[in-house]
């Protein structure tokens, strides 16, 4: 018996009210499925709906029709506290931007979602923040503040919180979008090795076509529909 994909959505349409009884859609019936394991790029023009489809497939808008279903729960029937419990127990984010506390050190900083879910941080849950650290290669900087961390750095620390509470699927907006060269390959890279030694799944939305060229997989958007999906090579 095959295995369920991680991500599947059917028809999935997004209109937003733009007042005036104005409407506008966004996303135009999209078909998707991603399966464990993969490791998928997102691109398409500014305006192509990528964003909005990060934040429906992150639970952090509702879909205004289709189906979507996730690790095998159909979304659509789901109350608002079984849809964060969904999201906290299944996925990961990483923004373009770390958003990391400034009052928190970098161990602390990746500690938080375990202490929004169970209210404090137990002995061995400090103790993976500290393995995900070292292995983001971080482990000499653990007790320093946001402030005293270059921007590839403090992105380290924004992926090794997004792996805190082991996800199945890390969905990185433009994750290297504020970084320079050198810090940007650093950080992709270090997601393709998180990707490789633990099997999380990523979709990784990005305008650096170097980068999606170094993904398993491109998925396009182009006016709110997938134009093309398949291999890099595939994808141009």
């Amino acid at each position: 018996m095959s295995t369920p994909p991680l991500v599947h959505i059917d028809g999935l349409r997004k209109v937003y009210n733009a007042g005036l009884e104005t409407e506008v859609e966004v996303l135009h019936g999209i078909d998707l499925s991603l399966d464990a394991g993969e490791f998928a790029a997102l691109i398409g023009p500014s305006g192509s709906g990528k964003s909005t489809l990060l934040n429906v497939l992150g639970l952090l808008e509702r879909g205004s029709a289709g189906h979507y279903c996730l690790a095998g729960r159909a979304v659509q029937g789901l109350d608002d506290d079984e849809i964060t419990q969904l999201r906290r127990d299944t996925l990961g984010f990483v923004f373009q931007f770390h958003h990391l506390l400034p009052a928190f050190s970098a161990l602390e900083n990746v500690c938080l979602p375990a202490l929004m879910r169970d209210g404090r941080v137990r002995s061995a849950q400090r103790e993976r923040a500290r393995d995900l650290l070292q292995a983001v290669g971080l482990g000499a900087a653990m007790d320093r503040m946001p402030s005293q961390l270059s921007g590839g750095m403090q992105q380290r620390v924004a992926v090794a919180r997004a792996l805190m509470l082991q996800p199945r699927l890390v969905l990185a907006d433009e994750p290297t979008g504020n970084l320079d060269t050198h810090a940007s390959a650093d950080v992709f890279a270090l997601m393709r090795r998180i990707h490789q030694q633990f099997g999380t799944s990523f979709l990784v939305v990005t305008h650096d076509p170097r980068l999606a060229a170094q993904c398993d997989r491109v998925i396009e958007l182009v006016d709110g529909r997938v134009a093309r999906d398949g291999p890099p090579e595939a994808a141009g």
